[in-house]
């Protein structure tokens, strides 16, 4: 080869200008690749295999509570079905309708028990039973409950994500200036029998209850739940709130006992005051009270704060119950209390009237300690 032929051939300006482009384009191109990145990393971690049933990685609440709907990841797609206490009403009716408007993937049915009523502890065998992927509960499992699901190979496990007030309530004629806890017990197990005998009139009490094996929510001593005992042979059942408010209102001495949430606000009876002495009494509502004759163009409402910090002495928890077999249901329960858990879902647990309850408290090996 002469030497003439190895001299290099001078590039046209314009070669010169499109190859000055690619190479700007190439380092823009990378830019924006890694500012996405550097955008993505920290959204993208916040909860993978925070709650993976294989444990990878951790994180912490203090990172969902920066998060919302949208940022959960290994949400599943698909159609599946939960159930339980009514007291997640509220839940159901705001939060969840939030959750189908952010992840329309994940498509939620609520399904009620074939032949009992609805709640806490129908919602529970349903879940044994395999009709379910996932329950809502408002009482902490029992120790029954997690045996049955040991002896048919997986795992129940219980995660708090809220707190609902537990109010009495009474015919709205009714005068009597409230109660304590332990009357409230004593009346329920049939050693209390006359509204004479907690500063009331002569008037014989009439308690209705749901069926303790579906009822929402369960008696509590300061902040001890009771053991199961049988209740007095004066309680009456009935299948739901709704038929409890309704008996209440036709009974003179009718009493019964709920989700604060579902009952305060109601105009057919009047919810009391309760303390863990007679002294301290804290209304579940907030003052003034609002009388009957003044509702429903007035109606009483929570005493959120009360619940919140503790003076009021009834309360309950709100919780998931996921069954952990690594199936879709461990899956799509998982997920439901991440989106739950962020603050997006914590926040919108408080505009359903309920009261969120936060942690700093580590989130690992897929648990959440909320409490």
């Amino acid at each position: 080869m002469t030497n003439d032929s190895k001299k290099s051939v001078p590039l046209s300006q314009d070669a010169v200008q499109m190859i000055r482009g690619l190479i700007i384009g190439e380092l823009v191109t990378v830019a924006i690749i890694g500012g996405l990145w550097l955008w993505l990393r920290p959204r993208l971690q916040v909860d993978n295999g925070a709650f993976a049933s294989s444990g990878q990685g951790a994180a912490t609440t203090s990172a969902l509570a920066t998060s919302n709907f949208k940022t959960v990841t290994n949400v599943p797609i698909g159609s599946f079905n939960y159930g339980g206490s009514t007291a997640w009403a509220p839940i159901r009716q705001l939060v969840d309708s939030q959750i189908q408007i952010s992840r329309p993937e994940l498509q939620l049915r609520y399904v009620n028990p074939a032949s009992t009523s609805p709640g806490s502890g129908s919602g529970i065998r349903m879940l044994l039973d395999g009709k379910l992927d996932f329950a809502e509960s408002s009482r902490p499992l029992t120790d029954e409950e997690k045996d049955i699901a040991r002896q048919r190979g997986f795992i129940l496990e219980e995660h708090q994500v809220g707190i609902d007030g537990v109010a009495v309530v009474v015919n709205p004629a009714l005068k009597v200036p409230g109660l304590t806890v332990d009357q409230l017990q004593q009346i329920y197990l049939g050693q209390i029998t006359n509204w004479k005998q907690v500063g009331g009139p002569d008037l014989a009490i009439t308690p209705f209850s749901q069926h303790p094996e579906n009822a929402d929510v369960v008696l509590i001593s300061g902040k001890q739940v009771l053991d199961k005992q049988a209740l007095g042979s004066n309680v009456q059942y009935v299948y739901s709130t709704t038929e409890a408010l309704r008996r209440v209102n036709q009974t003179p001495g009718g009493l019964y006992y709920a989700s604060a949430r579902g009952v305060v606000h109601q105009c057919m009876v009047k919810a009391l005051p309760l303390g863990l002495t007679s002294t301290q009494l804290t209304s579940p509502y907030q003052e003034p009270f609002v009388p009957p004759n003044e509702c429903p163009q007035k109606r009483n409402q929570l005493n959120t704060e009360a619940i919140k910090n503790g003076s009021y002495p009834m309360t309950s928890k709100l919780f998931v119950v996921i069954k952990q077999n690594k199936g879709k249901e461990q899956q799509v329960g998982e997920a439901y209390l991440r989106l739950l858990a962020t603050e997006q879902g914590q926040k919108a647990i408080e505009q359903a009237g309920l009261v969120a309850e936060r942690s700093q408290e580590p989130i690992a090996r897929g648990q959440v300690n909320l409490k």
